[in-house]
């Protein structure tokens, strides 16, 4: 029996349009495309989740990547409320849910700068009854300690809890643990699935 609902936060409890707030800053695709690749498949960003180096070592070490770009990395990081797509259908599920007595836990990979700013002015913080985010324990996801983490500290039941994230390698990783799991691939298709619950 299904009891304790856990969600990731950036594309599930939150939409991301980074790449349209590039385009609408003047930067071309193709220049879109190479920033993203190497800003998120770097090492550093996963340095930053975890919360083991500050957003201004970051865009520093950025500039120093990508010299000729410093002007949009330095814009990139500097409005990143921005980015964010708001989900407040998603949220009234999830209220709806919390109401008809399921516990509600948020299990992210973010800095604690960012997360901080995104969720600020959203119910996501209220709705919660826990929450392990990687900048706290400087683990994320799809490795274990994280999910070990959330389960220890709420003293959890991984066969009582299902686990909504964007992304398959994640929910994977919840999986390894007895977790059950949920690909989110659109904010319509995750009310599809908090809607059966």
């Amino acid at each position: 029996m299904i009891k304790n609902l856990i969600f990731d936060v950036g594309n599930v409890l939150l939409g991301y349009q980074w790449f349209k707030m590039v385009l609408d800053y003047g930067m071309s695709e193709e220049d879109a495309q190479f920033m993203g690749k190497n800003i998120f498949e770097d090492e550093h960003w996963l340095m930053f989740d975890a919360g083991k180096i500050s957003m201004e070592d970051l865009i520093e070490y950025y500039v120093q990547k990508m010299p000729d770009m410093e002007m949009w990395v330095r814009k990139f990081f500097s409005e990143p409320k921005k980015m964010l797509i708001l989900r407040p259908d998603v949220w009234d599920e999830v209220a709806r849910l919390k109401a008809a007595g399921y516990k509600i836990y948020l299990l992210s990979n973010y800095s604690e700068e960012l997360f901080t700013i995104h969720t600020e002015g959203t119910p996501i913080l209220e709705l919660a009854d826990g929450k392990v985010v990687s900048y706290m324990i400087h683990e994320i996801k799809p490795y274990p300690p994280i999910y070990q983490h959330l389960i220890d500290t709420y003293k959890l039941d991984a066969s009582e809890c299902i686990f909504f994230d964007d992304r398959e390698e994640n929910v994977k990783g919840g999986e390894a643990l007895g977790i059950a799991g949920v690909i989110v691939e659109s904010e319509e298709q995750l009310l599809g699935e908090l809607r059966k619950l």
